[in-house]
This record gives structure tokens, C-alpha cells and sequence, in this order.
């Protein structure tokens, strides 16, 4: 059966993928060994480099700075939405004065790195380690608002134009229709969006350690520092990030089913205000045979 993206494989296709599969496996089991092995050779897996990973004191402050990350990262991303809802709208108003003004704060924070733009903030306190913190959170709610400014503005656009000339000719007042109209069905579409990008403040987090704010990087830098094992601290770091990212990705998939009834949303399923189902089953038979036309009179 085809697609209309590819065919599927036939049987010489499907031994060849089969072939390289394997092909693919063993090299990947012949480089794990061997990175083993050089790590062996090299005392990198020597049991004195783990130890401080199993002492319970410093289990306690591994604990202390994964609760400052999540901190961070939890004022990061509610900033950010804040951020990203008030500078998305604006991108799209009528007026020039505010929509020019928004346009230009998002542009220009997309483009300038993260890591400068964290450092940078750091300077204008005067770089003061008690405001590494907050550095840090400043610079990943203007990065990643802008970034959902984006994608709240694209969500908002998708949407059918009869939802917003439905609930004019209703009566309501603009900002009426952008949060009791627009915005609630745009959230549904932006959902998998916002939570990639939830993800990604999580990870950009890690960029604290550049500026001394306090986090498992920070930390990390500290433990290597001391006791000179800098792949068994990459590994535990690595693993740590890992297992909350995966957390969280959990919590974002039962907000997705939650918030979107548990299936995928089709933006042409969205009924313009006002038409009852039958009228939207309808609409999607006529444009169902439109398609079946169009296909047709292209052979």
C-alpha cells in the first residue's frame, strides 16, 4: 500500500534494511566496547571516582542544586508563556505601535544567543553572585518567550477566520475574542509546542554554570573540580537531566490528552461558530469529495 509521501518497501528493499539494521547494530555494540575498554585503560571506571555519587552528604547537595534547577525552571517557563501570550498578541495587533514595538523585542531576542544574553544580564548587576539566579531566569524567559511568542502567534493565525467573524457579528469586543475565542483553541493546536519548548528552558538551565548560578551544572563543575572525575560527574549529570526531562515529558503527554480530549486535533475540524454538528459533518463530506475530485482530474 502507498502513501503519498513513498511506497512501501518491497522484499529486496526489505532485506536491504534488514541487512543494514543489523549492520548498524553491531557496529554500535563493537564502539560501546571499545569505549569501555578505553575508559578502563584509562581509570576513568575505578570505583574512588563514583564514591562521591553513594556518600550520603553529597547525595544531599546533588539534591539541593536539582531543587534549584527546577526552580529555575519553573519561574523560566511561567515567565515565559506570561511572555510569550503578551508579545504573540501584540505581534498581532492593528495598531503599529504595538505591534512594531512587540515584533522587534521577539526578533531581537530570538537572534542574540542565550549564553551571551545570560552573561550580559549578569553584568548589568554588576556581577553579583546572589543574582546569578536571577540572571539566569531573566535570560531564559526572554530567549524562550520569545521563541512561544512565535508559536502562540502561528497558533492564533491557524485557526479558521470564521471563529473570529462569528464572534464579532455576536458582538463581542476584541479582547473578548482573543481570550474567550481565539486563545482556548489555539492552546489545543500550540500544546505540542509549548511543551517542546518547556523541555528546552529545562535543558537551557544547564548554561547556569557560566555564571556561577546555583544548579546541578554548578554543582557538578564543583565535584569534578575536587575529585577529578569529570566522566563519571558528566554521566550522573547527564542521567539526572535525563530522568526530569522524561518526567516532565510524562506530565506534558496527560496535559495534552487532558486539555485536548485525548486525540489529535485537526484544525479543518474546527466548526466556525454557531454551525451545529450535522453542519460540520457536512462540510467535511464536501470538502472530502472536493479532494476526491481535484485527485481525479489530476490523472
Amino acid at each position: 500500500m502507498s502513501t503519498v509521501l513513498y511506497d512501501n518497501p518491497g522484499p529486496r528493499s526489505r532485506r536491504i534494511n534488514r541487512i543494514v539494521g543489523l549492520v548498524t547494530t553491531l557496529l554500535l555494540v563493537v564502539g560501546l566496547f571499545w569505549t569501555i575498554r578505553l575508559l578502563s585503560q584509562n581509570g576513568q571506571l575505578e570505583g574512588d571516582l563514583w564514591e562521591p555519587f553513594v556518600t550520603p552528604r553529597y547525595i544531599e547537595l546533588l539534591w539541593v542544586a536539582l531543587l534549584e534547577t527546577l526552580k529555575a525552571a519553573v519561574f523560566a517557563i511561567a515567565g515565559a508563556v506570561v511572555f510569550g501570550v503578551i508579545f504573540g498578541v501584540g505581534k498581532l495587533s492593528e495598531h503599529r505601535w504595538i505591534r512594531w514595538p512587540a515584533w522587534l523585542v521577539v526578533e531581537f531576542f530570538r537572534a542574540v544567543p542565550l549564553l551571551m544574553l545570560i552573561i550580559f544580564i549578569w553584568t548589568l548587576y554588576g556581577l553579583q553572585l546572589d543574582k546569578s539566579f536571577q540572571s539566569l531566569v531573566i535570560g531564559l524567559i526572554l530567549y524562550n518567550g520569545s521563541v512561544l511568542a512565535e508559536v502562540f502567534r502561528a497558533g492564533i493565525n491557524a485557526l479558521p477566520k470564521g471563529q473570529s467573524e462569528a464572534a464579532y457579528a455576536l458582538g463581542m469586543r476584541k479582547y473578548q475574542v482573543m481570550t474567550s475565542v481565539l486563545l482556548p483553541q489555539a492552546v489545543k493546536i500550540m500544546l505540542p509546542s509549548i511543551i517542546s519548548q518547556c523541555i528546552v528552558a529545562l535543558k537551557d538551565t544547564s548554561l547556569g554554570y557560566t555564571i556561577l548560578a546555583p544548579g546541578l551544572t554548578t554543582e557538578m563543575k564543583s565535584f569534578w573540580l575536587t575529585f577529578q572525575n569529570q566522566l563519571p560527574a558528566t554521566l550522573v549529570l547527564l542521567m539526572l537531566y535525563l530522568v526530569v526531562n522524561l518526567c516532565l515529558e510524562v506530565l506534558a503527554r496527560w496535559a495534552q490528552k487532558k486539555f485536548s480530549g485525548g486525540r489529535k486535533l485537526d484544525v479543518t475540524a474546527v466548526g466556525v461558530l454557531g454551525e451545529t454538528e450535522d453542519e460540520i459533518a457536512a462540510g467535511r463530506v464536501r470538502a472530502t469529495h472536493a479532494n476526491t475530485g481535484s485527485s481525479h482530474g489530476g490523472h
